[in-house]
């Protein structure tokens, strides 16, 4: 597998684990009055921060592919 490909699909992943945190933080919130535990509030910004790297290459790569190629 390559680069590409392995980062495509871990953004994938990590896209999951990020709505799952944030479903759970809801859940949370809804089942007590009160603010939750923190690391419930904070779960969801690990993931986040991931996806915004993968994210960024991804949205990158097509452009870093065209470098070596001249206009005709």
């Amino acid at each position: 597998m390559s680069r590409p490909d392995w980062i495509r699909q871990s953004h994938r992943w990590l896209a999951i684990v990020f709505t799952a945190t944030v479903l759970a933080n809801f859940a949370a919130r809804a089942m007590h009055a009160g603010e939750p535990s923190p690391w419930i509030t904070y779960a969801p910004l690990p993931p986040l921060f991931l996806m915004l790297f993968s994210g960024l290459y991804l949205f990158a790569l097509p452009y870093m592919g065209k470098r070596g190629r001249r206009a005709a």
